[in-house]
């Protein structure tokens, strides 16, 4: 979708029955199990269909999980005056929480360390919301800093669901929120 100019609500119906379709071939098997034939047998749609929308299912995988994206970039943005140093923005551990019902699907997008498709993604976009709000109160290191916030979170996020990390989501989002506090003390 170009900016600026609405979305063929045909196509956008399209591509929500084949993200639909994704998610629920992907609580029965992993990723690497799912054939596009099977998804758009699901999704009630052609294979031709299918390839006008998305290069691959990964491309495909990487849209339906795009909301996973927002929401962390989201969470870690939900507070307002002084962070606490010590506990995590509310949104946060339910961020963290709210992961279980697709954690496969997002271990097979989100390489430990924070790499992966998914990971370049949320990098991407943590980076520019970091970026932007620090230099909207005029930090002089605002892409260090950004690149680190965006770094931090998404190695930890990827190193939890891959069991790297322990701890419940409210003990990893207080843990990493204190990374990212420590982050942006830092000068």
């Amino acid at each position: 979708m170009t900016r600026g100019v609405p979305e063929d609500p045909r196509a956008a119906r399209t591509r929500a029955r084949l993200r639909e379709a994704l998610l629920a071939e992907c609580a029965e098997r992993p990723l690497e199990e799912v054939g596009v034939a099977s998804l758009v047998r699901r999704a009630g749609v052609g294979r031709a269909t299918f390839y006008v929308h998305y290069a691959d299912l990964e491309a495909l995988a990487v849209d339906a999980c795009a909301d996973v994206v927002r929401d962390a970039v989201d969470a870690l943005h939900a507070w307002r005056g002084r962070p606490d140093p010590v506990h995590a923005p509310a949104a946060l551990p339910a961020f963290f929480a709210g992961l279980a019902p697709h954690t496969a699907l997002y271990r097979a997008l989100l390489s430990p360390g924070g790499g992966g498709p998914l990971g370049r993604v949320l990098h991407r976009d943590l980076r520019a919301r970091s970026l932007a709000e620090r230099r909207l109160v005029g930090a002089a290191d605002a892409p260090l800093i950004a690149s680190a916030v965006a770094a931090t979170f998404a190695g930890v996020l990827a190193d939890w669901l891959h069991g790297l990390v322990e701890g419940s989501p409210e003990e990893v989002a207080d843990q990493v929120w204190q990374l990212l506090v420590a982050l942006h003390a830092s000068r």
